[in-house]
């Protein structure tokens, strides 16, 4: 089956405007339910009027897990729900989604016992500083929510002398340090992009779109514009998805309907280069609980180290980034476990921010708003033909969980029968991937041999690509060994197949979406010229065009992410 280009799929557009399915939002939500109903032969379409996962879905805190701290809440179901996911995501995607040791360190005893029944009755807001029982407690919760997929191992209680044993540089005022797993995903863009191919490579009717915007709605129809050439399309669905996260009550008003169904609250994140903080984590995370009672991170990503993330309650999603004062919070809280490291803002390679597309909640402390989700139903009126059903909160663990709910839903409404379930499906490149060490060693060794590849190499593009890493070496004979000379991270060849495979519009797309390289500092302004030219060989741009693809990515890199290319 020929794959359609983007150009190609407009025009199929134009041609059949006529469809089952319109999703509006390609964050985690929108490409999980598009997957879920492609796979089961619909005919439906993706729009988003940025890039896949270029909003809040790219600004999560890269990790997988149930959510312990929600038990406190009393969400077991939840945190039921998620921990499955996440279990799932570790085996379905083992490429971009591996167990992480999470430590929690603990500096008292008894607590925060109150803390559930206090804010179930009403009566406590700012909760206390959660004790070694109660995190205990929630350990063993954790762990039999888990039992029966025992993907990852039990947690691990230590005393004092244990825990500085395991971590030399903590404050030596910590009483315990719990360990449990959760999963760690250093590249969400890269498992949603996954997804969309395989979605489009098993139904050539599943259409996904980047870059093209909702205008309004009239006559039983929806009007899209594509961003790149200004031309505008008139699509007629049966079911209209708004999967837009912190967008969705803007979208719905787009359309003709009003809602308040979102309540979004900002999250920042700060990566790091500081060799002394990633040594003193090992390959665990930090995940404890700020003098404020919000719960933080500390968490390793490569070489370097993401710290975050803020919750402060926000009016409009659009140009949220990162403030002075956020960055002084975490650097005060890195403190407070590690009172022997000092941060600088030197140190910082990239920040995001992002908006959480939580349920509508009229107050009360931003940490307590529930992370659940549900589908938000508006039937059609007069004035519009068809139902917008709005996918509501979720988190990115649980997205398949929410985008099987969802497409249930629609395929009742259609009358369409589910014919295959995604709870065992593998993600990209984790098809035929091995995870036993050995076996995997050995394929790296045969296919270094055969394709004459330094193995080192292979093995980091077999972590990042998965078996998708041999089709590249075979695709592009002789582009991939060879990394750039100013950009040692990246080949010819991997830009190549970005461009020609992955919807890449602008050069941003390949830089922080497509590759790590954005937000672990690894590109420089010498090394974002070198790909802009491989990518204006390839895709035929002008000098001016390639030019402006650079002025444009320096300054999302300096207005959004607060850094400056040298």
């Amino acid at each position: 089956m020929k794959i359609l280009n983007r150009t190609e799929r407009l025009n199929y557009l134009k041609e059949n405007p006529e469809i089952s399915v319109l999703i509006i939002g390609a964050g985690i939500n929108g490409i999980g339910t598009f997957r879920d109903l492609g796979l089961q032969g619909l005919d439906v379409v993706l729009v988003d009027r940025g890039d896949y996962c270029s909003g809040a879905s790219a600004a999560s805190s890269h990790m997988v897990h149930g959510g312990i701290r929600y038990l406190e809440n009393g969400e077991f179901t939840l945190v039921r729900e998620a921990v499955k996911e996440r279990n799932r995501l570790i085996e379905n995607a083992p490429h971009l989604v591996n167990p992480l040791p999470t430590t929690f360190p603990i500096f008292k005893l008894f607590s925060g016992l109150l803390n559930a029944p206090l804010k179930f009755l009403g009566l406590m807001e700012k909760p206390a500083e959660r004790g070694a029982f109660v995190i205990k407690i929630g350990m063993v919760v954790y762990d039999f929510f888990t039992r029966a997929q025992k993907t990852v191992p039990k947690h691990i209680f230590r005393n004092r002398e244990k825990s500085l044993e395991n971590f030399p540089d903590l404050n030596p005022k910590i009483i315990f340090t719990g360990t449990y797993y959760d999963g760690s995903m250093p590249s969400p863009e890269r498992i949603a992009v996954e997804l969309l191919k395989d979605t489009v490579k098993e139904n050539s009717q599943a259409i996904p779109l980047n870059y093209v915007k909702v205008i309004t709605a009239e006559q039983g129809k929806v009007i899209v514009q594509d961003e790149i050439s200004g031309e505008k399309i008139a699509l007629q669905p049966e079911i209209v998805v708004n999967s837009a996260g912190p967008w969705i009550d803007l979208v719905n008003d787009d359309l003709g309907e009003k809602s308040h169904f979102i309540s979004g609250t900002k999250g920042s994140h700060v990566i790091m280069d500081h060799p002394q903080l990633r040594k003193a984590l090992g390959e665990n995370e930090l995940f404890f609980e700020n003098k404020d009672g919000r719960i933080v991170l500390i968490f390793p990503i490569e070489d370097k180290v993401m710290i975050g993330t803020s919750d402060l309650r926000i009016e409009h999603p659009d140009d949220v980034v990162i403030t002075d004062e956020e960055i002084d919070y975490f650097f005060e809280m890195v403190a407070r476990v590690f009172p022997k490291i000092s941060l600088d803002r030197s140190q910082i390679v990239y920040t995001f921010s992002g908006v959480r597309p939580l349920q509508y909640t009229a107050g009360g402390r931003t940490g307590q708003i529930s992370r659940n989700h549900k589908v938000g139903i508006s039937e059609p009126t007069a004035r519009r033909e068809f139902p917008i059903l709005s996918l509501i909160g979720g988190k990115w663990t649980s997205f398949r969980a929410f985008s099987e709910q969802a497409t249930d839903k629609i395929l009742s409404r259609l009358g369409v029968e589910r014919r295959i379930s995604t709870a065992d499906l593998k993600i990209g490149g984790s098809n035929g991937l091995p995870i036993d060490p050995e076996a995997r060693r050995a394929l790296i060794r045969e296919v270094s041999a055969e394709s004459n590849i330094d193995k080192d190499r292979f093995e980091e593009l077999l972590q990042f690509y998965g078996m998708q890493a041999i089709k590249l070496l075979h695709d592009y004979p002789g582009k991939i060994s060879e990394t750039l000379s100013a950009c040692p991270e990246i080949s010819a060849g991997e830009i190549e197949y970005f461009l020609e495979q992955e919807d890449v519009v602008h050069l941003d797309d390949l830089i922080l979406r497509r590759t790590m390289l954005g937000k672990l500092g690894r590109i420089s302004l010498a090394g974002l010229n070198q790909i802009a030219e491989v990518a204006a060989k390839n895709q035929n741009w002008t000098d001016d065009k390639r030019i402006e693809e650079v002025n444009r990515t320096k300054e999302i890199f300096e207005k959004r992410h607060i850094v400056n290319l040298k």
